[in-house]
């Protein structure tokens, strides 16, 4: 079955998209501060300025000693002194005689093991050894860990605690990162209002702000702007001019259907923008303009709408321009038989299982509660009017 005359296809917008965001892909790399660094990218190979350990130290609570005194134990030895954690300088070690150590220590020169406590028995000044123990045993060798010159993480490791720890083992103190995308989010209905506020007849809670707010930052973006218009042209403009200033990008929903009171059509198509629909439900509306050379999206306004939207035409290139890896389609079976819109690539909501996956809402862009439940988009072709139980799709995971 042909798509709908005058509608485009998933794959042509997709490719207007993907140009018109191509100047955001390249990005330069930025210096941050360490205890800032939680969740981005680096843009460039990190290896140790230092040896790990730092230096030569006791992996033991016990006694540093030469081997050779006590090569034959039990052996009684002079304690010598006390090297506790923490900056030191002890004295040269003098055969014969024992240094009582603690964990993290620097190692006198000239000892060459530790005894560990348990091992010993101490009376005084004098400690008596009941185990012997060879050259190497309970010490930590310096850069035996790490050794300088080596490298440590690789340019586009999505930097976690893990290996943020690292990094601070070695002294640094910053690192160089991908700068992340500025994306700034415009809402649009005189109809909406803030989560928390008591609706009145006929007004509705503005969820595409949070949705939209949270996916971005989930993929790498900042978010520079949230706001929300009525449906004036005036009011628009004013949302519109804050975001351009302030974004690489700015994503719209609502305000592009082919009723009355579209506002974002009413005001972008005066700037040159392109509106028109796509073969796929839900998202049909789309649009995209350049203004003051920012490109924007405008996505409908139908929550489902606008989160599939985002799924298929935004989150790819975000991810890219952010540095972080891409997130593969999968394969799986149906659970069950789907019917589909003839001429329209269906975004069904689904949910894997044991045996494949399956749909957890009907097709309505108003079905809000079922993107909670879904962990995957199924991908129902163009071509198909249905699909039987066992059939192959494509499945994007959310």
């Amino acid at each position: 079955m042909a798509q709908r005359p005058g509608a485009r296809s998933v794959e042509d917008h997709a490719a207007d998209v993907a140009d018109l965001l191509a100047p955001m892909l390249t990005r330069p790399s930025e210096t941050i501060r360490l205890d800032d660094a939680l969740g981005r990218v680096l843009s460039y190979d990190i290896s140790s300025p230092v040896d790990l350990p730092l230096f030569r130290n006791s992996q033991m609570d016990g006694f540093a000693v030469d081997a050779a005194s006590v090569a034959t134990v039990p052996a009684t030895l002079p304690i010598a002194g006390t090297v506790a954690a923490g900056p030191a300088r002890p004295a040269d070690h003098v055969p014969g005689t024992a240094v009582r150590i603690m964990t993290g220590a620097v190692l006198p020169a000239g000892t060459e093991a530790v005894v560990p406590v348990e091992d010993t028995e101490v009376d005084g000044e004098k400690v008596t050894v009941l185990r012997s123990r060879t050259a190497g045993e309970f010490v930590r060798e310096r850069g035996s860990d790490v050794r300088a010159g080596m490298l440590l993480l690789s340019a586009g490791t999505l930097l976690e605690p893990r290996h943020l720890g690292v990094l601070a083992a070695v002294g640094l103190a910053s690192v160089a990162v991908w700068t992340r995308p500025r994306v700034a989010v415009i809402t649009t209905g005189a109809e909406l209002v803030d989560a928390g506020a008591t609706p009145d007849p006929g007004q509705i809670f503005d969820s595409n702000g949070a949705a939209l707010s949270a996916s971005l930052r989930a993929n790498g973006a900042e978010v520079s702007v949230v706001d929300r218009s009525s449906d004036e042209p005036d009011a628009f403009r004013a949302c519109l001019r804050r975001a351009v200033a302030r974004a690489e990008l700015v994503i719209t929903s609502g305000g592009v259907s082919m009723g009355d009171y579209e506002v974002v059509k009413d005001v972008l198509a005066g700037l040159g923008a392109q509106f028109g629909p796509v073969a796929m439900q839900p998202g049909g509306p789309q649009g995209s303009a350049l203004v003051d050379e920012i490109p924007v999206l405008t996505f409908p306004g139908n929550p489902v709408s606008t989160m599939v939207s985002f799924e298929v035409f935004v989150r790819p290139l975000l991810r890219r321009a952010a540095g972080l890896p891409a997130v593969p389609t999968e394969d799986a079976a149906l659970d069950h038989a789907v019917t589909s819109v003839p001429g329209k690539r269906q975004f069904l909501r689904g949910r894997r299982t044991d045996s494949g996956v399956e749909v957890v809402s009907g097709p309505g862009s108003h079905l809000v509660a079922a993107l909670a439940w879904a962990d995957v988009l199924i991908d129902v072709p163009t071509d198909a009017a249905s699909l039987a139980a066992g059939d192959r799709v494509k499945v994007w995971p959310l």
